[in-house]
């Protein structure tokens, strides 16, 4: 093929990879899009190689919340819209914005390996039904998502039943007849518990700490409509959102739940009334820690001991770049440190799009995310004084931005910020690089 030096490979067509190509294409920044599957949606898609949905998923937040600004969800769509709904969603969102002609799909990246320093470019390997193939690029912008590799313990002992990861879990009927222990307590875990419920012969849960738990509903309307308009405290909205939950979801302990060991918003809150429905019916029990497997038998730290015949491992997903080297991503600890989860501190020829998490923050702040990248390569094209300042910035160092917020020490909140903290600074950069365009144009250009 011929080199393609001028442009940049984009990964992924899910969420973040369709707003980063809007983005890009707006700001007049050359790029190639490999997406793996034959379509967009990213995990939306459960027919996807690398979806981990399920039947009955639906978004934890409600659509007004979660939808790009400048492309509202139609008219019908649900408050939590499902998983086809945001399928569909997705295509037109792409066809909206002439976005599928950007992209190679049923093209799976398997190496990308710079070609020197920084700005010297980078060689992009890929394989689709053709074989493989190679090309070289100006930069690169990692969009494949955050919740396709599992994160599998390892358990003491040997089960004997069913033993998966929820990303292999896919339909209600996969419990029919059996005995079901659901380990871990996150919005998937009482999702699928729901499921097991109705489906399987018994369901409990096991957890290893407490959640705080959010109705979907408050007044009739969606929970996470309400409120936000003034700027609070923490110590204050943690005061009036604690007293809300507790009228409207009542005490979790009553039925058998932990009560959790951090404060409001210090993790990821559990939104799904339905499962403390259930336990309050008796239709779930809640169990401890698991201690040891043992045949069919699962020992539980607590010293109780129960049968099952088929355990699902709700225990969420890890950061997974399988196609590059992680020293160059530069990770720590459990994941990438990046300018405002973005960019490499030191080369501005390579980005991670989509590795953030925040309440609330919805699929606009990862657009804004993605628009601040966009702007950041056009100013450097262009030699903008702004851009320059932004790469000052990145290369001197910089924490998270988690507003202070003191998150649990676990690889899952290992790149969770404050939604406000971190918009903020983000809209800011897009700001100061929108007035920076046009200043220094032709000066030069940076890859």
């Amino acid at each position: 093929m011929t080199g393609t030096r001028d442009r940049f490979a984009l990964i992924g067509a899910g969420p973040m990879g369709l707003a980063a190509a809007k983005v890009l294409a707006e700001q007049g920044i050359p790029f190639q899009g490999f997406e793996v599957h034959s379509d967009v949606g990213g995990l939306w898609d459960i027919t996807g190689p690398k979806s981990t949905m399920y039947d009955s998923a639906h978004l934890i937040s409600s659509k007004t919340m979660t939808e790009f600004t400048d492309f509202p969800m139609r008219e019908g769509v649900a408050d939590y819209p499902s998983h086809r709904e945001l399928k569909q969603y997705f295509q037109d969102f792409a066809r909206e914005f002439d976005l599928y002609r950007r992209y190679y799909f049923g093209a799976e990246v398997r190496e990308v390996t710079p070609l020197g320093g920084p700005g010297d470019g980078w060689r992009i390997s890929w394989h689709d039904d053709e074989g493989a193939h190679s090309d070289t690029f100006a930069g690169v912008l990692i969009a494949n998502g955050t919740l396709s590799e599992p994160n599998m313990p390892d358990f003491p002992g040997q089960f004997d039943g069913e033993l998966i990861h929820s990303s292999a879990y896919h339909s209600a009927s996969q419990f029919d007849g059996k005995r079901v222990l659901i380990i871990g307590a996150g919005n998937s875990g009482c999702d699928i518990a729901v499921d097991a419920i109705h489906h399987g012969e018994s369901c409990d849960l096991s957890m290893r700490r407490g959640y705080y738990f959010v109705p979907k509903y408050v007044f009739g309307k969606p929970a996470d409509t309400m409120g936000g308009l003034i700027k609070l405290p923490m110590w204050l909205k943690r005061r009036i959102d604690g007293l809300i939950l507790k009228w409207f979801v009542g005490d979790p302990q009553r039925y058998g739940f932990p009560k959790p060991d951090y404060q409001l918003y210090e993790s990821h809150p559990v939104v799904n009334s339905l499962v403390l429905h259930h336990a309050g019916h008796g239709d779930l029990s809640i169990r401890p820690d698991i201690a040891r497997f043992d045949g069919k038998t699962v020992q539980f730290k607590d010293g109780s001991a129960h049968d099952y015949d088929m355990i699902v491992a709700a225990t969420g997903y890890k950061l997974h770049y399988p196609f590059i080297d992680k020293a160059l991503l530069n990770w720590q600890g459990d994941a990438p440190h990046l300018f405002l989860n973005t960019m490499h501190p030191t080369r501005d020829d390579l980005f991670v799009l989509g590795m953030v998490e925040a309440s609330g923050l919805g699929w606009q702040g990862r657009h804004e995310q993605a628009e601040m990248v966009a702007s950041y390569l056009a100013g450097l094209r262009d030699g903008s004084a702004e851009a320059r300042a932004l790469q000052a910035e990145k290369a001197a160092g910089f924490d998270r931005a988690t507003g202070g917020m003191a998150y649990l020490d676990l690889p899952r909140m290992a790149y969770y910020v404050d939604k406000a903290t971190y918009r903020k600074a983000v809209t800011g950069w897009i700001a100061r690089l929108r007035r920076g365009q046009g200043q220094g144009r032709g000066q030069g250009r940076a890859a």
